[in-house]
């Protein structure tokens, strides 16, 4: 009666030709701007009219009474779920008939699409690849860890698709209210908004998080989204920078977006200033809680599109931050934003260009804290901040460092220009600083590059306190011992710079320090006096036993050393060190097969234990897999 006696809709052979068959091949999901087809059975003399919104179509004799039926979305069609209605002309009756629904992405395989990425093995990396990799620690001593983004597992599109369902009313009242969904840009910016919403993200002082799962025991965006979309779309506790990232590059690869997550090491997050971060220390060298916070890493995300709304003629990446960080204005995310731009500095071309620039570009300026609430400026360097910037390589399991797409390498006069250019800073107040020569290798190691070219009155200060006596950490490392006795084994470097004797007061202290910079319990203390004589070079040895530091460990087992001159003596000098205690690994191996299992107690080494090698048949398998997930469960 209904004048179609049988359709196909061709479901795996479309899938498979639009690059979507990693959903599954029982439902229509197409990419824009290239052609789809199915059959219908119908009866002889019979005219066909499939209805769909904003396609153009087309059809031919297949078999007899069986025709084929093509459609072709546009490379500018708006993205989501479609309704596909056939109506068929027979014999002066028309019949109308539903087929189905389709979802429609956007195409990164299709050169009219601005997300269109030229190279197969980039497409398969950030668009198809379904795992990733994390990256935290601090600069010195990266960690990583896996994550699996599930773009394709089942029910991910549906509740990506009702992201954007939801984040409708960001247009809302807007001349794009209704077509905005067939531009990249304007769906990032939604997904970038409301990603926020899909988890709490906090940086929890006091590591208390009963009333949720705490933010670095994810290791996946597929149970976030579940959740979120489970418990009627309020937000999951609990969330940090870098399962934000990652849920966002899990919505945009599942909308066909090439995204990647970004991993910057010391990352400033200053609400007055947002171009000079402040720490403040006192006397015994403890980290004092100020307004002003360095993190010691920060993870956002890049996707890569031709942004039509600045005159992009071809795609490159667009940085997007889904964590809310504080501004002078509230909480905000920024992107999407042209790496490009924040390289060259323009930061009026795009969306919160100022933001990422001046968290890639910013000065970290500590100071000292004494009992009369005087505090005395005791270093200003301009290298940290955005130091090094890192993501997944493309078909490796290696990081790739991007840094200098974000900024020039330091030292180059062209980065000069930029960064006074957008500091509004004249030439003439900047000057060089001499270079000492260290006395055992006669190379300039004796002061750190950063140095090299400051403000004209820090610069006098710099060299006042160099001329008198220069102070670093030499090496801080982990060294390898037993687990009941991994003791923190530093050396610390004094050099003499003058033709005299010199005799000073430093004091030491160690304390906690959460990945967001907010500082914890200061556990170790310690003050030393040392005598150098002329141009004497002194090693000394400093240890913090495990049992003074083990119980404190949180987060990411960092911790902070600082030694600093006693401001009595005149001078005031300070050195600093992040250091990471490594978490040991569980290796289990079966018949040739490792799998390694990250061990998540606080128990810091840098050395692991595999377990004895063993021949089993396949009950024997599943046992020990059965037994060490449940080992796995009982550590978290």
């Amino acid at each position: 009666a209904s004048g179609i006696l049988k359709v196909d809709l061709n479901c795996p052979s479309n899938c498979q030709i639009h690059n979507t068959h990693f959903f599954g091949t029982d439902r229509q999901i197409i990419r824009r701007g290239q052609a789809f087809s199915f059959y219908a059975l119908i009866p002889e003399h019979s005219v066909v009219f499939p209805s769909l919104l904003l396609v153009n179509n087309s059809s031919h004799i297949h078999q007899p009474k069986c025709i084929s039926i093509s459609v072709f979305p546009p490379s500018n069609v708006c993205i989501g779920r479609y309704i596909l209605n056939m109506q068929i002309t027979s014999c002066g009756h028309t019949y109308q008939r539903c087929l189905g629904d389709f979802y429609v992405l956007f195409n990164p395989w299709c050169a009219d699409d601005p997300v269109y990425l030229d190279n197969q093995a980039h497409r398969e990396e950030y668009v198809l690849n379904e795992h990733g990799i994390l990256y935290e620690g601090v600069h010195k001593h990266i960690t990583s860890r896996p994550w699996h983004f599930g773009q394709f597992e089942d029910g991910i599109l549906d509740i990506c698709l009702k992201i954007l369902d939801m984040g409708a009313s960001y247009h809302h009242g807007s001349d794009r209210d209704h077509c905005w969904r067939n531009d990249p840009v304007h769906v990032s910016m939604v997904v970038n908004h409301m990603v926020r919403s899909t988890q709490s993200a906090v940086c929890n002082e006091n590591n208390d998080y009963l009333k949720g799962t705490k933010p670095f025991s994810w290791n996946g965006s597929v149970p976030i989204l579940q959740q979120w979309y489970s418990g009627r779309c309020r937000p999951v506790r609990y969330g940090y920078c870098g399962s934000l990232a990652s849920v966002m590059c899990t919505v945009m690869r599942c909308l066909g977006i090439p995204s990647r997550v970004v991993t910057s090491f010391c990352f400033p997050c200053s609400i007055e200033n947002p171009l000079g971060i402040n720490e403040i220390f006192d006397s015994t060298g403890k980290n004092l809680c100020g307004k002003d916070k360095l993190w010691r890493y920060h993870c956002w995300n890049e996707s890569w599109m031709a942004r039509r709304d600045i005159n992009q003629c071809c795609g490159d990446w667009q940085c997007l931050d889904p964590t809310p960080l504080e501004t002078g204005r509230g909480s905000a995310c920024s992107g999407p934003t042209w790496v490009r731009s924040i390289r060259e500095g323009e930061l009026d071309l795009d969306y919160d260009g100022h933001h990422m620039f001046s968290r890639v570009n910013s000065n970290y300026v500590g100071w000292l804290s004494q009992n009369n609430a005087k505090r005395t400026k005791v270093f200003c360097d301009t290298w940290p901040c955005g130091q090094r910037l890192i993501t997944k390589s493309v078909g490796s399991e290696q990081f790739e460092d991007i840094t200098g797409a974000y900024k020039y390498e330091l030292g180059l006069t062209i980065k000069k220009i930029f960064l006074m250019s957008s500091l509004k800073l004249p030439w003439h107040s900047f000057e060089p600083l001499p270079c000492f020569l260290s006395l055992d290798t006669r190379k300039k190691s004796s002061v750190p590059p950063f140095l090299l070219f400051l403000p004209r009155k820090l610069g006098r200060t710099v060299r006042s306190l160099l001329s008198l006596l220069f102070s670093k950490l030499d090496k801080a490392k982990i060294l390898s011992c037993s687990p009941q006795d991994m003791d923190v084994q530093l050396n610390w470097l004094l050099e003499n710079l003058r033709n005299e004797n010199k005799t000073l007061k430093f004091n030491l202290c160690a304390q906690i320090i959460t990945y967001s910079g907010f500082p914890m319990d200061q556990f170790w203390k310690d003050s030393v006096n040392v005598t150098l004589g002329p141009r004497e070079v002194k090693k000394i040895p400093v240890c913090i036993s495990y049992n003074q530091y083990g119980s404190y460990l949180c987060d990411h087992n960092i911790m902070k050393v600082v030694v600093v001159s006693d401001p009595e003596c005149g001078e005031v000098l300070m050195v600093s060190r992040d250091i990471v205690v490594n978490r040991p690994p569980v290796i289990v191996k079966v018949r040739n097969f490792s799998y390694g299992i990250w061990d998540l107690r606080n128990i810091p080494g840098d050395s692991y234990w595999p377990l004895p090698k063993y021949n089993a048949n396949k009950l024997e398998i599943l046992y020990i897999f059965i037994l060490s997930y449940c080992f796995f469960l009982f550590l978290i």
